[in-house]
């Protein structure tokens, strides 16, 4: 007996997707999948969902003297607007500013300094190198008294690594902890991690964010960071300036080349 023909017919499909009239007639069937939505129009709306912000949110993290500078560009109701957001923010902080400075601590000192205290609030603690050849030690301990300055509102502290912890090798120094609520919640061993002897108040910036000590909307977190993002803008003009002279050179010296052999 011979065995039975297949009946059905081999349809030929080749992009689903492609905008043609077999393939709307294979949607019809059932036979393919509607064809997804162009993702053209959401990418769009995004685009100018993120324009419109950008222009909203233009006076973010401008002082007061930078938004003074910009009377003339701006409606003086928006700008006024901004200048009482800034002062709310500035007396703020002023009024929180209860340390601004570092606290040298010894051991005896730790759980009231640090432990107990940061039942109140963050406590940054520097445990740093006895050896004045440590070049991140020296880094962080200039960057700590520079924030403790800035971020009046945090306390900082510093002790020598071998006075809070028996034996504590150099090699792990600076080491960084972060205390909460009585309890580490951050431990940073040496700068590697964050940016080496390069490590700068952008780090601790973003380290302060990371952990909730302010939030990443703080106008001394934004105002550092417009003025990275602005050097910058700046380098790569100036490097796009210097590549374009050199491409430049590069051509009038194979034109010069050109005119030899001529």
């Amino acid at each position: 007996m011979a065995a039975p023909v297949d009946q059905r017919i081999s349809v030929p499909i080749g992009d689903p997707n492609a905008d043609t009239e077999w393939n709307d007639i294979l949607r019809k069937q059932g036979i393919i999948p509607e064809k997804p939505p162009s993702p053209t129009p959401m990418i769009e709306e995004a685009i100018l969902e993120g324009r419109r912000l950008a222009h909203e949110n233009r006076l973010e993290g401008k002082d007061l003297d930078e938004l003074d500078e910009l009377e003339d560009d701006e409606d003086e109701d928006f700008l006024e607007q901004y200048r009482q957001k800034r002062m709310a923010e500035l007396n703020k902080l002023q009024q929180k500013s209860i340390h601004g400075t570092v606290y040298p601590i010894s051991k005896p000192d730790y759980q009231r300094e640090v432990t107990d205290a940061s039942q109140n609030g963050p406590v940054f603690v520097n445990l740093t190198s006895s050896m004045g050849t440590n070049v991140e030690s020296r880094v962080l301990s200039e960057l700590w008294r520079q924030a403790a300055k800035e971020y009046g509102d945090i306390k900082f502290c510093e002790i020598r690594a071998n006075q809070a912890i028996e034996n504590y090798p150099d090699r792990n120094c600076p080491t960084i902890l972060v205390y909460k609520n009585g309890d580490i919640v951050k431990q940073i061993v040496t700068l590697v991690t964050i940016g080496g002897v390069r490590t700068n108040m952008r780090n601790i910036d973003n380290l302060l964010v990371d952990v909730g000590a302010v939030p990443d909307t703080d106008l001394r977190v934004v105002k550092r960071r417009r003025a990275a993002e602005d050097e910058e803008d700046e380098r790569l003009a100036a490097g796009g300036k210097s590549i374009k002279s050199g491409n430049l050179t590069r051509s009038t010296v194979n034109d010069d080349d050109d005119d030899d052999w001529d």
